[in-house]
């Protein structure tokens, strides 16, 4: 596969994003039995855990892809949005500091009293999520390069012809937790941000 050179913001490793990973390891395992995965993308390689009371999108995507990180190729589910909004965001990330151990950052946002967190063309690689979902009108097994419904492939973004995705018109989901390694997104409006770095660790879940 040729190499991907993803569009839009390369997030750092200490970026913030929500977005659920629905239904990743079914719609992982049917790409890689296809051999229709995306091409890679890279990635610092450090993973984040992502946790949000409740998400309200439209235009949902999800592919397969791998991500390219120093531990080696991941494979991922990458989920996209047209437009989302989300209450009660938490995202957390340990980085180990030598001779220190390890710290967290935490970032918390749209919570009780705020404005919902907003996010337009938002993209999530993620391995791994639980949450509640409910779905509009969705597709499942369509074409990644024929998606209607969501936001379609990121800009650069190459596949392989016919890859497995699933899509819908909008999705709800509450009691989110995920653990992702990296993020795009158009535009992302953070209310009520706070942050915290704290020895030790002190993830949202």
């Amino acid at each position: 596969m040729e190499s991907l050179a993803r569009g839009g913001t390369r997030w750092k490793r200490f970026a913030v994003v929500m977005v659920p990973s629905v239904a990743a390891t079914a719609a992982i395992g049917v790409a890689l039995s296809q051999g229709a995965l995306a091409a890679s993308f890279s990635v610092s390689g450090q993973q984040f855990k992502v946790a949000a009371e409740r998400l309200d999108g439209t235009g949902f995507v999800q592919y397969g892809a791998v991500d390219s990180t120093k531990a080696g190729k991941k494979p991922v589910a990458v989920v996209g949005f047209d437009e989302a909004k989300i209450r009660g965001m938490c995202q957390s990330v340990v980085v180990p500091v030598p001779a220190f151990g390890d710290m967290t950052m935490q970032l918390t946002a749209g919570g009780e009293g705020a404005p919902k967190v907003e996010a337009k063309k938002l993209y999530i690689d993620a391995d791994d999520m639980n949450a509640n979902a409910t779905f509009n009108n969705i597709d499942i097994g369509v074409a990644v390069d024929e998606t209607t419904k969501g936001p379609g492939p990121h800009k650069g973004d190459k596949f392989e012809s016919g890859s497995f995705s699933q899509q819908a018109e909008s999705a709800t989901f509450t009691d989110v937790k995920q653990r992702a390694w990296a993020t795009t997104a158009g535009t992302f409006k953070l209310s009520g941000l706070k942050m915290s770095v704290k020895k030790g660790k002190n993830e949202c879940y």
